[in-house]
């Protein structure tokens, strides 16, 4: 007898723990700073304050006019447990589809009690990545939470803005706390405005999540063993000094079709990221005073980083991050100054308008086909 979609449903879920990703990047997240309880209110209150002063500086920006009315989604303001929880949430929601489909092509080998097992140590290293993550990350915009089992987010998804971080840096780089809240949330707000203004953009973005991580997990047989490879590879190229491309486990797991789906991600992550710098870069003085001194001293800091750092965030792929943000930059400054903002807009269109990875580092490729 065929198990129900509900059943397949809950088995693919079982294949990783889940709660227990949660739990555990909630107990290995690093300590945030020290705050005392009124500080901690004033600092909530401000940085909402700052996300919803941000919004109409990213319309006036962009053009576009999704920024004014963003009331299908939601901003919060969480600290580092709260962000894991809510991103194990979403990856949920980006890897059911592969999952039941790997578990269709499993179910004669793959025995509950085995699933349980391979999900609490998933669960268990999905949750050491998260408590890593989670001390880094300043703002994200989830447009997946409303897709989540029992989810109470808004239809198009929520802006987390992590609080113990934002103040954590702000205070490590010792600048004007209002200002540098207002600039990271310009990037954050710039991220959900792209998404409003393009409202088949999440599907689009779930469809090529979906097909690579089916690729990935289609060739589960040979994963470990390639996922080895690609850590003894970046262990070896850092040691030289040699940088990886895109971070060591996006390198090498790639067969044709692996390649192809990675590259389409690259160029639309390039995109967003690009875009949204490209606004934090438009700001003056007139909106964050001290905007000059934020950017020396922000972008000082990736040159402190000590060695297991920098080997943690090759592996994951963090630097790769980075380098969108100036491959894309460079993209959209390039189509802005050719077409103007108006033209460059027509990427949140369709699907069809968005540019390749080839596109992305050859702005005219992408001119052309727009017929500029």
């Amino acid at each position: 007898m065929e198990p129900s979609a509900r059943e397949t449903s809950a088995q693919a879920q079982a294949l990783i723990n889940w709660e227990l990703a949660a739990s555990t990047a909630a107990r290995l997240t690093p300590a945030g700073p020290t705050l005392g309880a009124a500080e901690i209110g004033a600092a909530v209150d401000n940085l909402r304050l700052m996300a919803d002063i941000s919004v109409p500086h990213v319309h006036d920006i962009t053009g576009l006019e999704a920024a004014r009315d963003l009331r299908d989604s939601s901003v919060l303001v969480v600290d580092r447990a709260s962000w894991s929880k809510a991103n194990t949430q979403s990856f949920a929601v980006m890897l059911q589809p592969a999952m039941e489909k790997m578990l269709e092509g499993r179910r004669d080998t793959l025995n509950s009690g085995a699933a349980s097992v391979s999900g609490a140590i998933t669960g268990s290293q999905l949750g050491a990545i998260l408590a890593f993550l989670s001390s880094k990350v300043l703002g994200q915009y989830d447009p997946f939470s409303a897709l989540a089992e029992n989810s109470s987010a808004p239809a198009a998804g929520r802006l987390l803005l992590v609080a113990p971080n934002i103040i954590s840096v702000e205070r490590e780089i010792n600048v004007e706390p209002e200002d540098f809240r207002l600039w990271v949330c310009l990037h954050e707000q710039t991220h959900r405005v792209q998404f409003a203004a393009a409202p088949w953009l999440r599907h689009h973005m779930l469809d090529e999540i979906e097909n690579l991580s089916g690729q990935l997990l289609g060739n589960m047989d040979s994963l470990m063993e390639r996922a080895s490879a690609a850590a003894k590879s970046l262990k070896d190229r850092t040691a030289s000094g040699a940088a990886p491309s895109r971070g060591a486990i996006v390198d090498l797991l790639q067969n044709p079709e692996e390649k192809a789906a990675i590259s389409r991600l690259t160029a639309l992550m390039s995109l967003l990221e690009g875009h949204a710098n490209v606004v934090m870069d438009a700001v003056d003085a007139s909106i964050v005073p001290s905007v000059k001194t934020i950017r020396q001293r922000f972008n000082s800091r990736a040159k402190d980083r000590g060695v297991v750092e920098k080997f943690i965030r090759n592996l994951l792929g963090l630097d790769a991050k980075m380098r969108q943000y100036s491959d894309g930059s460079k993209f959209v400054r390039e189509v802005v100054d050719v077409a103007g903002m108006e033209g460059f807009n027509k990427v949140w269109e369709s699907a069809d308008h968005l540019p390749s990875e080839a596109e992305i580092h050859n702005s005219k490729l992408w001119l052309e086909r727009m017929g500029h």
